[in-house]
């Protein structure tokens, strides 16, 4: 999908007017396994870009996602709290975690587009 950006911690984001939609990446959710579970933030909460915006917990580790972009969360995918395995389903589709509208357009630029995000993972795997 060429409409999502990613940041160096495996976070994407598609942007829908000033509405940044985050998920984790395809390679992030290999990493991690089976999804069990996920702690979302409250809606109205302030995110900064690089903060912890909700935890994931699979069959090997617990990660943060981080916040790719900054503002306050407008939505949370209620989905995963009975369905986590919809990360690894559908990790860059219905596998969101949070909707954040955005304060500062501008840190778009400092994520990688699918281009440079491929050769980013390539150059770590």
């Amino acid at each position: 999908m060429n409409d999502l950006r990613y940041s160096r911690e495996h976070e994407w984001v598609r942007l829908e007017g000033d509405i940044a939609t985050v998920g984790i990446s395809d390679y992030a959710q290999e990493q991690l396994g089976d999804v069990v579970f996920v702690e979302l933030p409250e809606i109205g909460t302030d995110v900064a870009q690089g903060d912890e915006a909700a935890v994931v917990e699979s069959v090997k580790a617990a990660s943060e996602i981080y916040a790719p972009v900054s503002g306050e969360v407008t939505e949370i995918n209620d989905v995963l709290e009975n369905s986590p395995e919809t990360v690894n389903e559908s990790p860059t589709i219905d596998g969101w975690f949070v909707r954040i509208r955005m304060t500062d357009p501008s840190e778009l630029e400092e994520l990688m587009d699918q281009a440079s995000y491929d050769t980013y993972v390539g150059s770590i795997s």
